[in-house]
């Protein structure tokens, strides 16, 4: 096994990729003891730099708890995969074991030191990511796009490096064209996939975000969704984006006012407007406001 790793990371990774990438990482990190560049070292964690192509930007903080607590009494299994950099050391794979080291106070941790080249770094650790599945859908969608843009994959390529379908793919990476309100929506876990792709079907942002509030605040099933934007596609499109205030005060306010009332708001200096999509709507939000009278 070590020899067969040996000799792809020598053809300068491209053999393997799209088959194991964590299982080649794993085999440099344990196995692997001759890959040309494999440096055995202990080094400060202060040295290490994050890794700017890593994808995963949400990190559960009760899982990194229990391993920083695992890491206090028995120390890390696994070393972290750097390579040198101008200044220290830059993060190939560890980000989970970084922070926790971090978190349970280590000064130093034990790496290897393998030889990468820009490239070689930014897909490896696309591809690790992707195959662990533990990216939520929108980093996922990111990760995938990265590859298409930074290393001019085509969508078939795309497909057989992540093992996907290409219809697959193009779907992921369509949810990059929702507004950035609605992908932290999916982030958050307050909608699913299945409730923003019916979206992507009504090619405007404001319509989006407001279709997206409304599903929220309806706590709609993925078929009443459906069914829903269905009936927003007869309606005539609004051209107008989704404007942020510049004032950060008023847009922190206008967020919270949205979330409370599960529709889209603008707040202005000297105004607020709530967008309503129907009678039923509208009287729910009267409703949230107390502003119904009772008979």
């Amino acid at each position: 096994m070590a020899e067969r790793k040996k000799q792809a990371l020598g053809r300068g990774l491209e053999d393997i990729f799209g088959q194991d990438v964590s299982g080649f990482l794993e085999d440099i990190q344990t196995n692997a003891k001759d890959a040309p560049g494999r440096r055995e070292v202990e080094i400060g964690i202060a040295e290490i730099r994050p890794n700017p192509y890593q994808p995963r930007k949400e990190f559960e903080p009760k899982a990194l708890n229990e391993l920083a607590d695992s890491i206090r009494q028995h120390g890390i299994f696994t070393p972290l995969l750097v390579r040198r950099g101008v200044h220290g050391y830059e993060l190939i794979a560890g980000e989970r074991r970084l922070r926790a080291a971090k978190l349970a106070g280590l000064s130093t941790v034990p790496a290897i030191s393998v030889d990468f080249t820009d490239d070689q770094m930014m897909e490896i650790s696309l591809l690790e990511n992707v195959q662990r599945e533990d990216l939520n859908p929108i980093e996922e969608a990111a990760a995938y796009d990265a590859l298409v843009k930074r290393l001019g994959y085509t969508q078939e390529k795309l497909a057989e490096r992540v093992g996907k379908s290409r219809e697959y793919c193009a779907n992921m990476l369509r949810m990059l064209k929702l507004p950035q309100e609605v992908q932290d929506m999916v982030v958050q876990k307050k909608l699913t996939m299945g409730h923003v792709r019916p979206l992507l079907g009504l090619k405007d942002e404001g319509q989006m975000y407001d279709a997206a509030q409304y599903i929220l605040a309806h706590k709609m099933s993925v078929r009443e969704v459906e069914d829903y934007v269905k009936t927003l596609a007869d309606k005539p499109v609004r051209r107008e984006k989704i404007r942020k205030p510049e004032d950060p005060q008023l847009a922190d306010l206008e967020h919270r006012i949205s979330e409370k009332l599960g529709t889209r708001v603008t707040v202005g200096k000297k105004q607020m407007v709530v967008r309503y999509t129907n009678t039923k709507d509208l009287n729910r939000i009267l409703e949230i406001l107390n502003l119904i009278e009772e008979d």
